[in-house]
């Protein structure tokens, strides 16, 4: 049985401040949980959590938000929102030709709102993307352990999404930088059965590898790329 997507986990030095940002652009309530503050999703909208963490912030992060526009003026909305509620402009090295805008959230984890128009993620609502730095194996494993189907797979670009639809999850393909310590961000499952060892060996049986066992109870792996991962206990 595949897992579930329970959410993305981001650490931040500030949990309290970078939750209510985050809050305060999806339009959604901050749960604290045992794993931190958590923004659950509706059914086809990613959770977002964020919990205590300390490590240093290294660019470009494997995982970045992409927030969905209806027209320029929505756009520029968003923009004035975020910058409002404590993001920043941040230069990663964008042409003045793209349309899209890039920006930091107050813990510096950058995002992009992207322009009106872009066939890719329509439909997907506001919350359109989270987009990963990975090979084309990792994606493949993503979609066996969630059941979410292939909905892009080209020149070693893939994606999935849910079959309700909804938030897609992307991996860039090659070049694929450097792993470099742990992930300040990684996914959050659940066992959609409720036996998280089974979930566990599944998910071994696709190419994770286990790595620790939390005081919680909570078991680390890592997806074939080596990013870490979590399956929580029900």
């Amino acid at each position: 049985m595949s897992s579930r997507l329970l959410s993305v986990t981001f650490d931040a030095r500030d949990p309290d401040r970078v939750a209510r940002f985050w809050a305060g652009m999806l339009g959604r309530e901050i749960v604290e949980d045992a794993g931190g503050l958590l923004l659950p999703g509706p059914e086809t909208q990613l959770g977002l959590r964020f919990a205590p963490g300390d490590a240093e912030m290294r660019r470009p992060n494997r995982m970045h938000l992409h927030l969905t526009s209806a027209s320029l003026d929505d756009q520029q909305q968003t923009v004035a929102t975020a910058l409002r509620l404590g993001a920043s402009h941040l230069d990663v090295g964008q042409r003045p030709e793209e349309g899209h805008v890039v920006l930091a959230d107050p813990e510096g984890y950058e995002f992009d709102v992207i322009e009106p128009g872009n066939n890719y993620l329509a439909g997907c609502g506001f919350l359109g993307e989270l987009s990963c730095d990975g090979t084309r194996d990792v994606g493949l494993f993503w979609s066996e352990a969630l059941g979410w189907p292939l909905v892009w797979d080209q020149d070693e670009e893939t994606a999935i999404q849910s079959p309700h639809g909804g938030t897609k999850v992307a991996w860039g393909g090659p070049p694929v930088n450097p792993k470099r310590g742990r992930n300040r961000q990684r996914f959050d499952l659940a066992p959609a059965g409720g036996d998280q060892q089974a979930a566990v060996d599944r998910l071994l049986s696709l190419g994770a590898s286990r790595l620790e066992v939390g005081e919680d109870g909570t078991v680390v792996l890592a997806d074939p790329d080596g990013n870490e991962f979590c399956v929580r206990r029900n």
